[in-house]
């Protein structure tokens, strides 16, 4: 099952998301601009729609505004990490409560209890990739005299081809890492390096036999690296004289080494963290999928026995509260019903407007006429078009809620801006699983007419 990447809250937006996003805006705006230049031209009759011109531009500037991301504050101290974690394994709780399961949370506390009682001597891991020739230990030893209760690890050769670039889980723990990167520069260490978080300490000790250029000729090598990795670079000739000078910012780094346990800890909870909330997000979504596969036909079926103008398929939809009030709980989001519906009909209103009624009816007429039904009957078209939009809106819904899960008041002034955007990344992912909903349809049309015939 494929997630947005913004419901996580550590995460930023994949770049093909983004550019997605940046699409349908842009998609929005031309739609804008040709309806303000056709309105006041050949409606208003304004010479050249002038105006529309002028309105259609406010609004490409309205649609182009970036949305406002989902933020997540890290915590400043390793008491509010801990605080966080706490939180986050209340919410494993209450998904015991609502999802009836067990054992959510006891092995994720038995995480947070080991990480809280972390006391590991300070620890420096020395890492290169396979080829690459490391400063015998003896060295490093000298180099590094004077740093109290060091725990020197030498890691493992890294592969210079790989197909998942993942740091080990045994270096995980090390409090700062040393990386012995060869000269020139080859493509599999710049590949190890940007898989390192950003909070991670790494110096990169550039081994070299030539003489080792002047710091002013190393710009060549940083323009191959990201900005965070020009003040961590630690040019070195491979003379063993020469390494303690080179590693002075290491030793002064590691001479604060109280400062440098309590950053560690800290990262492996922001770690820790950022794997709950996809764990959290996964465990939802299962229960989410159950929740929206029953409530479509239950609204389907509501149609069906009272059938009711296309306009008014948005308030049959809406009208089911029981599927967002179970949301709420899934999401633990604290919101009254009145707030639930306004969040509902906002979404279903630009389901509506961008027609995704209209396209999921041509479509499913497209794929009965491929498959020679006759299960599209009088009556039936408009009821699967009121799961479809049931669909819709409870998809684009759970993105919100997911984005906004335990805040007290969501901005609805935002859930308007945003809903067009979240409506039609939801409408996208269900035209991908137009199939699936087709034969869920087919045999929902079948057990329907069984309990007529009998």
């Amino acid at each position: 099952m494929q997630f947005p990447a913004q419901l996580i809250r550590s995460l930023s937006l994949a770049d093909g998301r983004v550019n997605s996003a940046l699409m349908r805006r842009v998609v929005l705006s031309v739609a804008v601009i040709g309806t303000g230049q056709w309105l006041l031209s050949d409606v208003v009759h304004l010479p050249g729609g002038g105006l529309g011109v002028l309105s259609a531009a406010a609004g490409l500037w309205w649609l182009s505004r970036p949305a406002k991301p989902p933020s997540f504050r890290e915590p400043a101290s390793l008491k509010g990490w801990i605080q966080r974690c706490e939180e986050v394994l209340n919410q494993f709780t209450e998904l015991e409560m609502v999802l009836d399961l067990k054992g959510l949370r006891t092995p994720r506390e038995l995480e947070l209890r080991r990480i809280e009682a972390l006391d590991l001597p300070l620890s420096l891991g020395v890492v290169a990739t396979v080829g690459a020739v490391l400063p015998a230990t003896s060295q490093l030893q000298k180099a590094l005299a004077g740093v109290h209760s060091l725990d020197l690890c030498i890691a493992n050769p890294l592969p210079v081809s790989s197909t998942s670039w993942n740091w080990p889980d045994d270096l995980q723990e090390l409090d700062v890492l040393l990386h012995v990167v060869p000269l020139p520069l080859r493509a599999a260490d710049l590949l190890w390096l940007n898989q390192l978080p950003a909070d991670r300490p790494v110096w990169l000790l550039l081994s070299s036999t030539a003489v080792m250029p002047a710091d002013n000729q190393l710009e060549p090598l940083r323009c191959q690296l990201p900005e965070r990795w020009h003040q961590q670079l630690l040019p070195w000739s491979g003379q063993t004289d020469d390494l303690r000078s080179v590693l002075k910012p290491v030793r002064e780094q590691l001479q604060r080494s109280e400062r440098v346990r309590q950053g560690t800890r800290q990262r492996l909870l922001g770690n820790l963290h950022r794997r709950w909330q996809a764990d959290l997000e996964t465990l939802r979504r299962e229960r989410f999928r159950l929740l929206l596969q029953r409530s479509q036909w239950i609204v389907a079926g509501a149609v069906v026995a009272s059938p009711v103008p296309s306009v008014d398929l948005l308030a049959v939809v809406v009208g089911n509260g029981l599927m967002v009030k179970e949301m709420a709980k899934i999401w633990n989001c604290p919101w009254t019903a009145d707030v639930l519906q306004v969040i509902a009909r906002q979404l279903g209103k630009a389901a509506l407007a961008q027609g995704v009624v209209e396209l999921s009816g041509q479509a499913l007429l497209g794929l009965a006429r491929l498959d020679g039904a006759s299960w599209v009957a009088a009556g039936a078209m408009q009821a699967l078009s009121a799961a479809y939009l049931t669909r819709v809106v409870g998809a684009s819904m759970a993105d919100w809620m997911a984005l906004n899960a335990g805040v007290i008041e969501p901005d609805l002034d935002e859930l308007k801006r945003q809903a067009p955007l979240l409506v039609a990344n939801a409408a996208e992912q269900e035209r991908l699983n137009l199939a699936g909903f087709a034969q869920q349809a087919r045999e929902w049309i079948e057990d329907r007419n069984r309990c007529k015939a009998a």
